[in-house]
């Protein structure tokens, strides 16, 4: 029964960078667990150190499991969140250029890099493949795969607008780690789910991270339990 488990499993690849905002990789992946996806996880050297600023965790090849349950179980304004299980994730080192999601015949659905570093942007656009995150990036591109690269950098230069454009024609969803405010997100957990919400609809992943829009004015006032 196992075998045949692995042999029918279709991942998402979710990568995550150095930039600023790792409680919307946090929120993705806790998204598409709950929705009984499969993950695979690439979490690149520099994501490490941020990690550790933004949450105090530090993430280690040899205690991913341990590591990722204890991020996963905090939310964005630092409370406790319910305890994920992570028994299908698949952890992969960014430096592991044999790693399944290097190449474009293992079985994968697509990929989600959140937070994505201009630098991270550039890589992939340019196809450099500097390491496994850009590389199972461009094999997503080139198999026509979905890919959604969530940038959170502000301002934007010429150079990273451009790369962008590339991204956008080459097939990519650019999605900018924008919250919007007319679901009535009045904490830091409601904005960063808004925004990993977004990128969960972007793939067609069913979720309840936030209140969709409904064409009436002052819906979110009126679903604000909270109160002045």
């Amino acid at each position: 029964m196992e075998s045949a488990h692995l042999a029918a499993r279709r991942p998402w690849v979710v990568g995550v960078s150095g930039a600023s905002g790792t409680p919307y990789a946090a929120s993705v992946i806790r998204g598409l667990l709950a929705a009984g996806e499969a993950v695979d996880l690439v979490v690149s050297r520099a994501a490490r150190l941020t990690i550790l600023d933004e949450t105090g965790i530090s993430f280690r090849d040899a205690h991913w499991r341990e590591d990722l349950t204890a991020w996963l179980a905090i939310d964005a304004g630092h409370h406790p969140a319910p305890e994920p299980d992570v028994d299908d994730v698949r952890f992969w080192s960014a430096g592991d250029f044999a790693a399944g999601p290097s190449s474009g015949s293992y079985p994968a659905k697509g990929m989600l890099v959140v937070p994505a570093t201009t630098g991270a942007v550039a890589g992939i656009a340019l196809g450099l493949s500097k390491d496994l995150l850009q590389r199972a990036a461009s094999v997503t591109l080139k198999e026509r795969r979905p890919l959604v690269v969530c940038v959170r950098e502000t301002p934007l230069n010429g150079t990273t607008l451009k790369h962008l454009v590339e991204l956008d024609t080459q097939g990519a969803v650019v999605l900018p780690a924008s919250p919007g405010f007319y679901a009535g997100g009045s904490t830091v957990r409601e904005l960063v789910d808004f925004v990993a919400g977004r990128v969960l609809d972007a793939v067609g992943v069913p979720h309840q991270l936030y209140r969709r829009w409904e064409g009436q004015l002052g819906g979110a006032a009126s679903g604000n339990s909270s109160g002045a």
